[in-house]
């Protein structure tokens, strides 16, 4: 056995011992935690942080869409036409007239959101009802009329019509920033029956269903009672539940979405198909484009059912990313909605976000198995042009109503001009207009150092024109002698 240690050896110990007492400890975690949370309180606090969100995601989910529709339609699109990329051209054509789109939606008023409502509503209801008599049939429901090359589907632009409509409605009747949800059974649910009428007719459950999200949305804002909202649900189910029962293979839907595996080779077939895909997945895919169930085993692969073949190829995180998008997407819109005190802008957002948001998760809901299949698109990834647009100028409109938020407008007007204007200035095309705005975003201080200085002259408690308007004395009558 050895005793302790005496000597130098013992004076050389202590002192790394001290040395090391002495050394600068990394932050605890508690209290990382704290900064981290406070660093992004402050984050989400920015004026502009709504405007980043919603563009950020949107263009973050469209261009993963377009991959998505390449990869999930080129088998198909091969064996049917003979060209792999068909699908996808036509999908970025749609994205090359939606781009435009959404970036004049962005820059155009309120008043003409409001404005548009109308005819927009007008034009769905004459669409609809052409739908019903001249519409094309398929896979048993009637929803398309074909334009010469084009197919569109008018259901779609139906959603927008009604989330401006009803919301310009609704705004109109504000008394002190409030809205007696009494106004509701007069004009807006009429409106709203009428619509889901005209769509039911053409045997579209999932628009339907995602109308009623919208009205729901507004039934919301505007604060109407539990028991209303209790009645409409409950005539909701009546009604969902009668038209299943009516048409057969809406019935075959719901006993394949319970009955699943036992099923999987009749109703079954396109949830369990999906199932596979996202179950062979794992946690990171395949790879792109090395998706099995796209060959001719998923039905609709490119457009109801994209995100089964999202999650074989890029597997759970991929999904997972996807669906943080459109969390963070929901978000920024209710933001939007939240921090304005205009009545239609706090309706047309919070509207809108139930319309995307809602419709994103019933189509992931069916993909995964816990809704029934529905038979709508996923919003910015799955194909098809005439949901891709309304969807575009929608979030348009959102980018608009972010730039009103409080502190925003000075936020843009600190950073200049943008590249639009900087293109035009390069050309020469900005013109004196575009000098003198950018002449107006001088720095503060120079600008504070241009204001007029009040004259001395006045005294507290007066004005300059009252000072000015007081007429001069004699020195005898001020009592100066």
């Amino acid at each position: 056995m050895t005793g302790p240690a005496t000597g130098p050896a013992a004076g050389a110990a202590s002192t790394r011992k001290a040395e090391r007492q002495a050394e600068p400890r990394g932050p605890e975690p508690v209290g990382w935690a704290r900064a981290q949370i406070a660093g992004l309180r402050e984050l989400l606090a920015r004026p502009l942080t709504s405007y980043h969100l919603v563009l950020g995601c949107s263009a973050l989910l469209l261009a993963l869409g377009l991959m998505m529709v390449l990869s999930a339609s080129s088998i198909e699109a091969l064996q049917r036409i003979g060209d792999p990329f068909y699908w996808f051209l036509k999908q970025v054509t749609s994205v090359a007239i939606g781009l435009p789109l959404m970036w004049i939606c962005s820059r155009l008023p309120q008043r003409f959101f409001r404005l548009a409502g109308y005819p927009l509503m007008g034009l769905s209801i004459l669409g609809l009802l052409m739908v019903i008599f001249l519409g094309q049939e398929l896979l048993g429901a009637q929803r398309w009329l074909i334009i010469g090359p084009f197919s569109v589907q008018p259901s779609e632009p139906a959603k927008l019509a009604l989330v401006l409509w009803g919301a310009d409605l609704l705004a109109t009747r504000a008394r002190g920033g409030r809205i007696e949800w009494r106004q509701l059974l007069i004009p807006l649910m009429p409106g709203v029956a009428l619509l889901a009428v005209l769509v039911m007719m053409g045997r579209d459950l999932g628009t339907t269903l995602v109308l009623m999200m919208i009205f729901l949305a507004l039934l919301w804002v505007v604060g109407a009672p539990v028991r209303l909202f209790g009645g409409i649900l409950a005539l909701l189910v009546l009604a969902t539940a009668t038209m299943i029962i009516v048409e057969p293979y809406r019935l075959g839907r719901l006993t394949g979405f319970l009955h699943v595996w036992e099923t999987a080779q009749d109703e079954g077939f396109q949830s369990a198909q999906g199932l596979m895909a996202i179950g062979s997945g794992g946690w990171f895919g395949l790879g792109l484009g090395a998706g099995r169930q796209k060959w001719n085993y998923v039905p609709h692969a490119e457009s109801d059912f994209i995100f089964s073949i999202l999650g074989e190829e890029l597997g759970l995180m991929g999904t997972l990313v996807v669906v943080a998008l459109f969390g963070l997407l929901g978000y920024a819109g209710l933001r939007i909605a939240i921090r304005t005190k205009d009545p239609f802008i706090r309706l047309a957002a919070a509207a809108t976000t139930a319309w995307i948001a809602g419709q994103a998760v019933v189509n992931i809901g069916a993909v995964i198995g816990v809704f029934p299949v529905t038979g709508i698109p996923l919003p910015l990834v799955s194909y098809g042009g005439s949901a891709l647009l309304p969807t575009l100028a929608a979030l348009g409109m959102l980018l608009s109503f972010a730039k009103q938020e409080p502190g925003a407008a000075e936020a843009l007007a600190a950073r200049g001009p943008g590249p639009v204007a900087r293109a035009l200035s390069w050309l020469g095309l900005y013109g004196r207009a575009g000098r003198r705005s950018a002449g107006s975003r001088a720095p503060a201080g120079q600008r504070t150092a241009r204001r007029p200085v009040r004259p001395r002259t006045a005294q507290k408690g007066t004005t300059e024109d009252q000072t000015r308007e007081q007429p001069r004395r004699h020195p005898r009558e001020q009592g100066v002698t």
